[in-house]
């Protein structure tokens, strides 16, 4: 079942009036008392609206709250060039006013009934979520609706977000964990979508109308590219009669640009990007497997082994534990729509940056060509099954996680059989896997700093970088 969250205590709080007859130390009991089950008890239902949308859903009645997450496929991968950054200032005004409400009245709504609305933005989507107490959710849902439909994009606060993303820009300018991912992904997808900066630069969102903003909500928001979920106190045909109502008047069809599928490139290169700072960052990556290839699981328990696993990660041991080289280390695996990428970071001081990735590249090298011990193998199993259920332990993130499986291809067996899964990767399949996708010859780097003794390079001249000395 669901868990209870401080943001749903907080919605309970605010709304709760004396003459419900129930006092609030009771409630809360009442509530704690309520989320003790564990994910596997979920009884996930597939719905089809009476207007032919298709959702997930979680019931929950004993808690009066409702949870729903949703997505259209597209994201900042749909901002046009010269104009990039349109996706995520979308996102940022979604609650400015809607239909007949300016932001100020919209906004005022929202909080008089305790709704919680928010949107956000990846490369691949647009994500939406929502909260209400089952007591407002009918006027929660005339509030959902026309932002979803008709999103008013005012210029008074089409020019108001455009300052705040401006704003944000400049600081992210100066941070150099931001700048070292944003450059990689420029530096490993060059000419596609995906190299594009998300959050679009000063001049890009400078260039940004209110007409752009609506051509893109025009474009992107559809039936066709929806996928929603719910979790909490609703049945299937109450949820039914919600979608219908808040998406059912969208365009049958999103009329999105084609993008192609692509991989980071290969060869191996290093870009440095010079900031006056104490401290290089590094971010480095290379191409992985899809989440669909059958060999995505055993990537995923290699990866926690060598990068993903926090203090017993291989990495962290190296670089932080035996060396005192960097306080964090880390890797992880992010597939896309289009591409695949394990990717990971590192800050050092500048003079040690160069040891630092010479020991990330031999130990990718060592991994790749011996695999992984036993006992890591089922530490890493162990550890990855066993947390799997804090992914549902509220009922914000079992939306997002449900959400995230319906883009992915997968049905609701899945967070059944996910553990199964984990469990059936043996040593000989993280070996095989290893070999396939740690491949330290075509390692994409991009510094940012001053670090001593490194300078850009193109992968030719890299070559003698990948063979320095295995000191561990």
């Amino acid at each position: 079942m669901i868990g209870f969250t401080r943001a749903a205590a907080g919605l309970i709080r605010k709304a709760v009036r004396p003459s419900l007859g129930l006092a609030l130390p009771a409630l809360a009991l009442l509530f704690t008392a309520s989320f003790s089950h564990q994910a596997a008890a979920m009884n996930i239902q597939k719905i089809k609206t009476p207007g032919g949308i298709e959702a997930w859903l979680v019931e929950e009645h004993s808690v009066p709250l409702i949870s729903l997450r949703y997505a259209f496929d597209g994201g900042n991968s749909q901002d046009p060039a010269g104009k990039e950054g349109l996706a995520n200032f979308l996102t940022a005004m979604m609650d400015e006013g809607a239909g007949d409400l300016t932001s100020g009245e919209y906004q005022e709504r929202m909080e008089d009934i305790s709704m919680r609305m928010s949107y956000d933005d990846s490369k691949d989507s647009l994500y939406g979520s929502f909260e209400t107490l089952s007591a407002n959710r009918d006027k929660a849902v005339e509030l959902l609706k026309p932002s979803v439909q008709k999103p008013r994009f005012d210029n008074e606060a089409v020019e108001r977000i455009r300052q705040q993303l401006i704003a944000n820009l400049q600081y992210a300018d100066k941070d150099p964990e931001k700048v070292a991912m944003r450059e990689w992904y420029a530096q490993a997808f060059a000419g596609h979508p995906y190299a594009r900066p998300s959050n679009g630069t000063i001049d890009t969102v400078s260039k940004i109308t209110r007409e752009d903003l609506a051509d893109y909500h025009k474009r992107t928001f559809a039936r066709d590219n929806l996928k929603v979920v719910a979790v909490g106190d609703i049945t299937p045909e109450e949820l039914g009669k919600l979608i219908d109502d808040v998406f059912g008047a969208l365009p049958e069809k999103a009329k999105l640009f084609p993008v192609a599928q692509t991989e980071p490139t290969k060869g191996g290169s290093q870009k440095i990007v010079e900031m006056g700072v104490p401290q290089s960052v590094a971010v480095f990556g290379l191409g992985a497997m899809p989440r669909k290839d059958p060999d995505f699981i055993a990537a995923f328990v290699v990866n926690h082994i060598l990068g993903g696993g926090g203090f017993s990660a291989k990495l962290m041991e190296e670089v932080r534990e035996k060396r005192g080289l960097a306080y964090s280390v880390y890797t992880y695996l992010q597939p896309y729509q289009q591409a695949s990428i394990l990717v990971g970071s590192v800050a050092t001081k500048n003079a040690a940056m160069g040891e630092s990735l010479s020991i990330i590249r031999n130990e990718l090298k060592k991994i790749a060509e011996n695999g992984p011990s036993k006992e890591d193998l089922d530490a890493a199993k162990s550890y990855l099954t066993g947390s799997y259920a804090l992914r549902f332990d509220t009922n914000s993130k079992i939306a997002s996680q449900l959400l995230g499986l319906m883009q992915e291809g997968f049905g609701p067996d899945y967070v059944e059989n996910r553990n199964k899964l984990i469990d059936a990767v043996t040593v000989e399949d993280a070996k095989r896997v290893a070999a396939r996708l740690l491949k330290p010859d075509d390692l994409v780097v991009t510094i940012v700093g001053k670090p001593t003794g490194l300078k850009s390079a193109s992968p030719a001249a890299l070559q003698p970088a990948l063979a320095a000395p295995d000191r561990g």
